[in-house]
């Protein structure tokens, strides 16, 4: 676990301007660091407490970049919640809160305080460690993988209208789970498209090209579905399956795992991404199996308290 070095957090709490802050707890972190909550923490150099940490994100006095660790999770949860609703609200950690202070970020971060120096890494005589950087998600990979999930799940209305239910039907009207669809190369004109590198933008699909025929018997789909049944049986690692509000009586459901991540609403279909197939969203139709899956998972998903 990492400890708060007493020169490192006297360097991050001098007149330290909060930018932001994230919550880092079984069921909220942040996917772009892992496909769970200890792996998560591990990039960090942190223990998975059960309780998790809040992460301040900010600059001091000379503009250098800093990462406080603190355990008060409600703490951040509070101004999280206030700065969403465009409130104002001052993070003032107590010191005796802050469990390490870390020199650079994990994440990106698209502003800097005003009137001190551009944001740069502390210098070796205050950094005990090399600097946190964002993972790279400029080409195709896990934290791009997991990126693209997120905005599937928080865009998943634009997202849904994209597929056909007509397109999963097979003889007989039923819906096949397994059957994905290619999601084109898109144009910025389209409104969607395959999320990419950062937190929002996406290539987008051109209107021409519609979505492709699906196809049956998909490997990737059939052994992410079986991997994710294995969760089940045998609990996978805290934070891999997650569970969050969605509209009416369903539920959004993240499931991650090695190489692959899974985006579903209980009462609907499911969305896959794989390391294995760069940009691709593939849908998976409810079918006879789904249902029962997506259920089975989210009554063993951790949720946001």
């Amino acid at each position: 676990m990492a400890v708060a070095d007493d020169e490192a957090v006297a360097a991050a709490d001098d007149a330290l301007y909060v930018l932001t802050a994230v919550l880092l707890t079984p069921a909220q972190f942040p996917s772009v660091l892992g496909d769970d909550y200890p792996e998560a923490c591990a990039a960090l150099g942190l223990a998975p407490l059960a309780d998790g940490y809040g992460l301040v994100l900010g600059q001091d006095g000379d503009g250098a970049r800093w990462t406080v660790v603190i355990d008060d999770v409600s703490l951040v949860a509070v101004a999280i919640a206030s700065w969403d609703c465009g409130m104002e609200y001052e993070l003032s950690p107590d010191e005796r809160a802050v469990v390490a202070a870390l020199p650079g970020w994990p994440l990106a971060v698209a502003v800097a305080a005003p009137g001190v120096p551009a944001p740069h890494d502390p210098g070796p005589e205050v950094a005990d460690r090399p600097a946190l950087s964002p993972p790279d998600t400029s080409v195709w990979g896990p934290a791009q993988r997991r990126l693209g999930a997120d905005e599937i799940a928080l865009q998943w209305a634009a997202w849904r209208e994209q597929v056909n239910d007509e397109e999963f039907s097979v003889p007989g009207g039923r819906a096949t789970p397994g059957e994905p669809e290619k999601a084109e190369e898109s144009s910025p004109e389209s409104g969607h498209g395959v999320p990419q590198s950062g937190h929002q933008k996406a290539e987008e699909s051109s209107p021409e090209s519609g979505h492709g025929v699906p196809q049956s018997g998909h490997q990737g789909i059939r052994r992410v579905l079986a991997e994710a049944r294995g969760y089940v049986d045998s609990p996978p690692p805290l934070g891999r399956v997650r569970s969050s509000f969605a509209p009416g009586d369903a539920r959004t459901l993240r499931a991650d795992g090695p190489g692959w991540s899974i985006v579903a609403r209980t009462d609907d279909i499911a969305f896959v991404l794989l390391d294995d197939e760069p940009g691709e969203i593939l849908p998976v139709g409810r079918g006879p199996e789904l249902p029962g899956l997506l259920e089975a998972l989210d009554k063993m998903a951790v949720r946001p308290i």
